[in-house]
């Protein structure tokens, strides 16, 4: 096997390998689109799936489920046995499940495709370990960064185009479009990147594999389905204390195994942590504003903040600041080679928060709020989530050796899953919490209410915040002497 350091200074002179860069960039695409097909269907899923509401949810969260769990074990999988082997498997998933998907038509099969689905999330934090490995160090940071932003090049593209098929052909449809593109994805992967020499080989963790799964699926259940079963119930109780218990349990196991999962006396470090906190933070402040802008858009205009939107009409409205996302990443990734990647995760917050400052502007304005100002919001946020989305995988590489790169991408990816996962409770939370009833043609409507937008507001300006203070508090300092055989 070739050591990390004779493949790292054999690639410091190799050329640029732009096929494979747009590949990888192409599958990060796919797996955002199987994210994001899904939401048109979410008020037609029970009467598709022949269930309620509440058992119709669990859609949305198994694959959220699935996902976050199986994201750093395929991080530390693909150091150990290859990076791109594991993107053809997760891509291989996102064909097999979507298949499942196509063909059900009751809950129970619907959702094994959904969690199927669902572990090929870690695509893009693995693809992005694998372009440490293939690509130049001079084209590196443009490469993360388009791989970065591909997940919300994904979103804004699938979402228009979803709505358009699930109306104009089928939902069925959906799903075989989204098989039909996973196995392309899967076959360019093979045919096209070329492999990686840096694999440490070992035993699996599969004690740690589990005891992750039992903690976090007790966490991420906790607090998806919190409010609906109600946060102090029985359940939700139990869920909480299981996940201290396991995650005490897991812990001790992890810093006395040989080969552990996640090595956590680098993830602890000072940079590291910091690092994964402005991550948290992040994928918080991003998701909540996946949340609140197209119920304003959506919202009957007879509201206070309604604007009367289709759901087409909303998806058009914030599909460009995904195409922001993506071209801010090439910002990105100049900042970082000018002022250091923790100075672009710094204003990457910061830059969501001016973003979320127009958010609340518009709500709490003595206007009514158009969609040409959300636009104008949403671009904002987006170039913001560009160049901080871009800097934390930057980041991370700046402190962990190239034979863990995988593995720490995967814990960092994690981390924004929790902070997208607490932004569904909190804003869910806070957006029920005060609503106003109108009528409409179709009868009464429930939105939530001007208070409860300008809370929700505040709250996401707050992890700005975070976001910007622990990016700031990683060392300037780079370790750069990272090739460790």
């Amino acid at each position: 096997m070739t050591s990390p350091s004779t493949s790292a200074d054999h690639h410091d002179t190799a050329e640029h390998p732009r096929l494979a860069v747009a590949i990888l960039c192409a599958a990060g695409i796919v797996v955002a689109l199987m994210q994001t097909i899904i939401v048109p269907l979410i008020p037609d899923l029970p009467a598709i799936l022949g269930t309620s509401p509440t058992n119709a949810s669990w859609a949305l969260t198994i694959t959220l489920l699935v996902g976050a769990v199986v994201t750093p074990i395929s991080g530390r999988l693909g150091d150990m046995i290859g990076k791109r082997l594991v993107l053809i498997a997760s891509l291989g998933a996102v064909a097999a499940g979507s298949v499942v998907c196509a063909l059900s038509s009751g809950l129970a099969l619907f959702l094994i495709g959904r969690g199927v689905q669902g572990l090929g999330i870690g695509t893009i934090a693995v693809g992005i370990s694998l372009m440490r490995d293939i690509v130049p160090p001079a084209r590196l940071g443009s490469s993360i960064g388009a791989m970065s932003a591909s997940l919300g090049v994904g979103g804004s593209l699938g979402l228009p185009f979803a709505a358009v098929i699930a109306q104009q052909v089928s939902w069925h449809a959906l799903f075989w479009v989204s098989a039909a593109v996973g196995v392309i994805a899967a076959s360019a992967v093979a045919a096209a990147v070329p492999r990686s020499s840096i694999a440490t080989g070992g035993r699996f963790d599969l004690v740690g594999a589990i005891g992750l799964t039992v903690l976090l699926s007790c966490i991420l259940l906790a607090l998806s389905k919190g409010d609906a079963w109600g946060w102090s119930s029985p359940a939700v109780l139990g869920l909480f204390a299981a996940f201290v218990v396991s995650s005490a349990l897991w812990w001790r196991w992890e810093k006395r195994v040989d080969n552990p999962l996640i090595d956590l006396a680098t993830s602890i470090r000072r940079p590291i942590l910091l690092t994964n906190i402005a991550s948290v933070a992040t994928g918080f402040a991003f998701y909540a504003m996946q949340i609140m802008p197209i119920q304003v858009l959506e919202a009957p205009t007879s509201t206070q903040t309604g604007v009367g939107l289709t759901i087409v009409e909303a998806s058009l409205v914030l599909m460009p600041s995904g195409l922001v996302m993506f071209a801010f990443s090439y910002v990105s990734a100049w900042m970082t080679r000018r002022f250091g990647a923790r100075v672009s995760l710094a204003s990457g917050g910061v830059v969501i928060g001016v973003g979320y400052l127009g958010f609340l502007l518009m709500i709490a304005g003595p206007w009514h709020p158009t969609w040409g100002f959300m636009v104008i919001v949403n671009c904002f946020v987006g170039a913001g989530l560009g160049v901080a989305y871009s800097a934390m995988p930057a980041l991370i590489m700046d402190w962990v050796p190239v034979t863990q790169t995988g593995e720490a991408n995967g814990v960092n990816a994690l981390m924004r899953s929790v902070g997208t996962s607490t932004a569904t409770a909190v804003i869910g939370m806070i957006l029920a919490a005060s609503v106003e009833t109108v009528s409409t043609t179709g009868g009464a409507v429930a939105v939530p209410s001007t208070d409860a937008y300008v809370w929700a507001s505040i709250v996401a300006l707050v992890t700005c915040a975070l976001a910007t203070v622990a990016a700031l508090g990683v060392p300037a300092s780079r370790l750069r002497d990272e090739r460790v055989v």
